[in-house]
């Protein structure tokens, strides 16, 4: 298997960046934040994809889906060996996910990068505020 460039990691390589190193990094940043945080593809991958490898939002949204896949494997194996997942509602969340990941993975195509970016973005932001007050209730 060979790995292409593509014209974004062609023009990071004339400025003296290494897109594989910077691939890899980001997806050990993924790896962490998955192991850590639940998440991975689409609060590390997706901004990393568009602004250091200079993605399209579409193409990162995908590509961090297809490299999830490994982290999210690995992942759950060794939280399986530690005992923290609950399987029910893993299985039951895993399979409305897919189904409705399936026709929704239509809507990606169909919007524009900007309404993508403004769709993650206040996810990010509204999910975030939630937990961080939360962080200090009892």
């Amino acid at each position: 298997m060979q790995f292409a460039l593509s014209p974004a990691g062609m023009e990071m390589q004339k400025c003296g960046m290494n897109p594989i190193i910077i691939t890899l990094l980001i997806g050990a940043l993924g790896g962490v934040m998955a192991a850590l945080c639940g998440v991975g593809g689409g609060v590390v991958m997706v901004p990393a994809f568009v602004m250091l490898l200079k993605m399209g939002q579409k193409t990162a949204v995908a590509t961090s889906l297809a490299a999830i896949v490994l982290t999210a494997t690995f992942t759950t194996a060794k939280n399986h060996v530690n005992g923290f997942i609950d399987w029910r509602t893993a299985i039951l969340a895993g399979a409305a996910g897919a189904l409705v990941g399936w026709f929704a993975a239509d809507w990606l195509k169909a919007l524009s990068d900007t309404t993508l970016k403004r769709f993650f973005a206040t996810a990010i932001i509204v999910f975030g505020v939630q937990m961080w007050i939360q962080s200090f209730q009892k």
